[in-house]
């Protein structure tokens, strides 16, 4: 055995050195440079397939959905199907603004090309490529056309958080030896990279998260105000909701005003644009919007219809009133009894 070492340079600067010891091969087998991966580089990562944050907001909201639709078939009438309106959109609404803070597609961007697939090799692979951004990082996804080429499996979804820095984060990706086109996307948001993108993403996150969740903190307190005879104030939170979702697009949106960075990979290259995630955002602060301007509406035109139709406001004096306005006496407990008739005052002492 010989021992032999390794140097990979990336434009970085980082010097890698690994040292392995190759074994020789066995008398009339065929030699192969362990079947085209690296002895240096980890184990195939598995594909993405679903956000486990995301997963659990959602089985939070269902379970919660779940619950409060059990109680309507104890609620009487046509109110049955406001209420059941009512807890769907609003439990819609929240699910959304907290969701978005998590999902990696405020802005993302794709092509289809012929790249080098890793260092030390010259294969050229057909892949796809994609940069998803997020409010806490990017995902860099690159699948082959077809999957498998060259006896792999080319599916890989990696993601990149910028907490602090991704400068470990790249230094990690580099000694695992993930493929060339997701090592250069990644150099482009490291502090050393002259397109400065990490700057403008990190910090336009940061303030879109925040204001994201102080919405949710107004939804919160838009549907505590629903269930009180304020509703008039409860149209001002929802509306108060919807402006701190569009303050959470407009912080987002100033990615766009720093000159942007031409990703090229072989002989094609892309540009970020807004993806779903931010007409998510869009789509729920226009619904909450329209929301908060017709319960204010109706709350100054109808107020007691709109106290009826929130089961609010009903004096509980009028339900007693309603509910004894009638009654039988039986005589068979009354014999004997005479029931002379109250003077007046007696009648002025009982009221006192």
């Amino acid at each position: 055995m010989f021992p032999s070492t390794f140097t990979l340079s990336s434009s970085s600067s980082l010097l890698l050195i690994v040292q392995h010891s190759a074994a020789s091969p066995r008398r009339g087998a065929k030699m192969t440079f362990y079947d085209d991966i690296y002895p240096f580089y980890s184990l195939q990562r598995t594909s993405f397939i679903f956000s486990g944050r995301l997963l659990t907001i959602i089985l939070v909201f269902l379970v919660l959905a779940v619950s409060l639709l059990l109680i309507l078939p104890g609620i009487r009438g046509k109110s049955r199907l406001f209420w059941m309106f009512r807890i769907i959109i609003s439990l819609f609404i929240g699910v959304v603004i907290v969701a978005l803070n998590f999902t990696n597609d405020w802005a993302e961007a794709k092509m289809t090309t012929n790249a080098t697939y890793k260092s030390f090799s010259n294969a050229v692979v057909n892949a796809e490529i994609g940069l998803h951004v997020g409010l806490y990082g990017i995902n860099v996804t690159l699948k082959g056309n077809p999957v498998v080429q060259f006896n792999e499996t080319i599916n890989y979804n990696e993601m990149f958080s910028w907490h602090d820095t991704i400068e470990k984060q790249y230094e990690e990706a580099l000694e695992k030896g993930l493929p060339n086109p997701i090592l250069y996307i990644a150099e482009k948001f490291t502090l050393s990279s002259p397109c400065g993108l990490i700057f403008q993403y990190r910090y336009s996150g940061r303030y879109a998260s925040a204001t994201l969740w102080t919405a949710f903190c107004c939804w919160l307190l838009a549907n505590i105000l629903f269930s009180m005879p304020v509703i008039l104030y409860a149209g001002y939170m929802m509306m108060a909701t919807a402006a701190f979702i569009f303050f959470s697009m407009a912080s987002f949106s100033t990615i766009m005003n720093v000159p942007q960075c031409v990703f090229s990979i072989g002989t094609d290259s892309f540009e970020t644009t807004y993806s779903h995630s931010f007409w998510l955002a869009l789509a729920t602060g226009v619904l909450c919007t329209i929301i908060g301007i017709l319960v204010v509406m109706f709350n100054c035109m109808i107020p007691e219809k709109m106290k009826e139709a929130f089961s609010v406001g009903v004096d509980s004096y009028e339900d007693e009133d309603d509910s004894y306005g009638e009654g039988y006496l039986n005589t068979v407990f009354l014999d004997g009894v005479t029931i002379s008739p109250l003077t007046s005052k007696e009648v002025l002492s009982a009221h006192i």
